[in-house]
């Protein structure tokens, strides 16, 4: 399979992470960031989440803070009510625009297009409305609605680096033990099968989807 390098001399990454809710961003893509913890000289992740408020918010400070303590880090919280996103779409739109004004991005990772969750969705619309020229890498998650789909784009995961997420994930987030699906099992499983697609050494992978990129 035909790698892609983000500058063949770069030593200096600059990220922006955004997810509707608070676990959404580790679900999606916390393996990718932990891996480019170690390739990379220098990682400066802009971290955003809208709908953390209450415990949800003291996780994904926790959360963040300890998955990127080797990088260069800004939390952004908002407050928007969990699940009626769509709702708020005009105050939504002028929260993206301030996001937008406060620095340029190597990367934005953001939720997929075809996202059945209304919230995932709108996130992923806004973020192509604010970074039209930007290298958008869009993550998925798994739910109920069973929309995964096929990923066009994989990093391989050394193995300590997969069990390291999991491991994050189940630590950090327990609000969300009680749901059947929020299982060390879920992950696991979905980045066995991305490692399958993408014919990893490793066998572990996540799955991304560039919807358009320069050479």
């Amino acid at each position: 399979m035909l790698p892609l390098k983000l500058g063949a001399a770069r030593r200096h990454l600059r990220v922006l992470c955004i997810g509707a809710h608070s676990d959404d961003i580790e679900i999606g893509c916390a393996g990718t960031l932990l891996r480019w913890l170690g390739d990379y000289e220098r990682l400066d992740v802009t971290w955003c989440v809208l709908s953390a408020a209450g415990e949800r918010g003291v996780e994904a400070r926790r959360s963040a803070r300890a998955l990127l303590k080797r990088a260069t880090s800004r939390l952004v919280l908002g407050e928007f009510e969990d699940a009626c996103l769509p709702a708020e779409f005009r105050r939504a739109k002028a929260f993206f625009a301030g996001l937008r004004s406060q620095g340029e991005f190597d990367v934005v990772f953001t939720h997929c297009l075809h996202d059945r969750h209304q919230d995932h969705r709108m996130v992923a619309e806004l973020t192509w409305q604010a970074w039209r020229d930007h290298l958008v890498l869009e993550y998925e998650i798994p739910k109920y609605e069973g929309d995964l789909g096929q990923p066009n784009l994989f990093v391989t995961l050394p193995a300590r680096l997969a069990r390291r997420k999991v491991e994050h994930l189940i630590k950090h987030f327990g609000s969300q033990r009680s749901k059947s699906w929020f299982s060390a099992a879920t992950f696991e499983a979905l980045m066995r099968l991305r490692g399958v697609e993408a014919r990893a050494d490793t066998g572990w992978a996540e799955g991304f989807y560039m919807r358009k990129a320069t050479l």
